[in-house]
């Protein structure tokens, strides 16, 4: 499914240059969940944001279900992005002007799907998460552990290859967080593959991988001392 090598981010500006990534190299087989774990600035969300295809490498190759993903146009990462990655924010980021149903029917008008369709596909997607009596609300009358299951609904609803979630329980209470992450690892043993960086040790053992990092490299896991 995903294929790194040597991959680096550089971010620069005038007076500073700052190294993000250094040199990752990472396989990920279809159907992995993995748990990505470090310090606050280690590089996580940027390595996340690279394979969204939201952010382009400073160097290395990155692979993506067979695409060379550096030879690609913007337009072309575009569409890759919109059909084969599904994402899931802790601030959640949907559109307080749309319904829940809108919301999540809102990938599927930028392929082109026909209003009839992405409706009924969003209403199913919602039931998937257990949102089918509040798929006509709006994002203000839900709760953070409810919107956040509107994010996943809107996440799956496209059938993409990989799910990418960034602390997706990092605004909720324990029991919301609970909630969402049995959604995740339902996700992961229906056949989907499932990145996600989590502060958390206990979102973390439920991956079947953990990734850890520091500074802009990934680093077997620290042992515990006695």
């Amino acid at each position: 499914m995903i294929a790194l090598n040597g991959i680096t981010r550089v971010f620069r500006t005038d007076t500073v240059e700052t190294h993000a990534l250094r040199g990752i190299d990472l396989l990920v087989e279809k159907g992995e969940f993995i748990a990505i774990t470090g310090a606050s600035g280690c590089g996580k969300s940027t390595l996340l944001s690279v394979l969204g295809l939201l952010d382009r490498t400073s160097g290395g190759s990155y692979r993506l279900a067979g695409h060379e993903i550096g030879s690609l146009s913007a337009s072309q990462r575009a569409q890759i992005r919109n059909r084969e990655i599904g994402f899931i924010f802790q601030a959640f980021n949907l559109i307080d002007e749309l319904t829940a149903r809108e919301n999540v029917a809102l990938p599927l008008e930028f392929r082109g799907v026909s209003k009839r369709e992405r409706m009924a596909r969003a209403a199913k997607a919602l039931e998937q998460v257990g949102m089918e009596q509040r798929m006509d609300h709006r994002p203000t009358q839900l709760s953070g552990g409810q919107q956040q299951r509107v994010a996943i609904a809107r996440a799956l609803v496209g059938n993409p290859r990989l799910i990418l979630a960034d602390e997706p329980t990092g605004n909720l209470d324990s029991s919301s967080g609970d909630a969402v992450m049995n959604l995740l690892v339902n996700v992961h043993r229906n056949g989907g593959t499932v990145l996600m960086v989590t502060h958390s040790d206990r979102c973390a053992n439920l991956a079947g991988r953990r990734i850890h990092m520091q500074d802009g490299r990934i680093f077997p896991l620290p042992v515990a001392q006695p």
